[in-house]
């Protein structure tokens, strides 16, 4: 089915447009909707992708959760600024948005944690993010240290563990048409603070 995305169908805020094409999304795509690709480059320019999972949105931005010793989480300190991306192919429809990323709260980080299947918590203290290991069975060794060190206690969050937020500057939303003739309208935040809507080229 051909689907179109039309200005007066557009919500003032870019994140209330995200919310509902979000919501149409988990249903037209239960299976993680929430993935997107998280691009962060380092400070002479190298860029890395890969998928991370959306933990929360509001208007103040997207949030994930990783290892701030990893790659992604060297290249932000080094260079704050991402661009994030989601494709929902069983509608046609990619989202992208890009601007500064900070740091979430302790107070979010701790929170979140403690949601966590204990698995992923011992996971997190177990693997040392993107560093060279010799083979698997070093880290399900130390998965087995951490399960011992941690029996019958809750685990900690690690001090190097925790959420990013990606405040953007631009969301851009893309509604896939026949013959590449594709629905583009990308949401710019003005020095103003409010947003402005223009629809681009396909």
């Amino acid at each position: 089915m051909s689907r179109q995305l039309l200005e007066n169908e557009l919500d003032a805020s870019p994140f209330a447009q995200f919310a509902k094409w979000f919501e149409e999304a988990k249903k037209a795509q239960p299976e993680l909707p929430e993935g997107m690709t998280v691009s962060t480059a380092s400070r002479d320019g190298i860029v890395s992708s890969r998928i991370c999972l959306m933990k929360d949105f509001d208007a103040r931005g997207f949030v994930f959760f990783t290892n701030y010793n990893s790659v992604k989480g060297m290249q932000i300190h080094d260079n704050p600024y991402a661009a994030l991306c989601w494709w929902w192919p069983s509608l046609e429809r990619q989202v992208r948005a890009e601007g500064a990323i900070v740091k979430v709260t302790e107070e979010e980080s701790e929170e979140y944690w403690q949601t966590r299947p204990r698995g992923s918590q011992i996971g997190a203290w177990a693997s040392d993010q993107s560093k060279v290991i010799l083979g698997r069975g070093d880290l399900e060794e130390r998965v087995r240290e951490m399960e011992e060190g941690h029996r019958d206690r809750p685990v900690p969050r690690p001090p190097h563990w925790g959420g990013y937020r990606v405040i953007p500057n631009q969301i851009e939303f893309w509604q896939g048409r026949p013959d590449r003739l594709h629905d583009r309208f990308v949401y710019r935040l003005r020095e103003s603070k409010d947003w402005i809507i223009e629809r681009l080229s396909p």
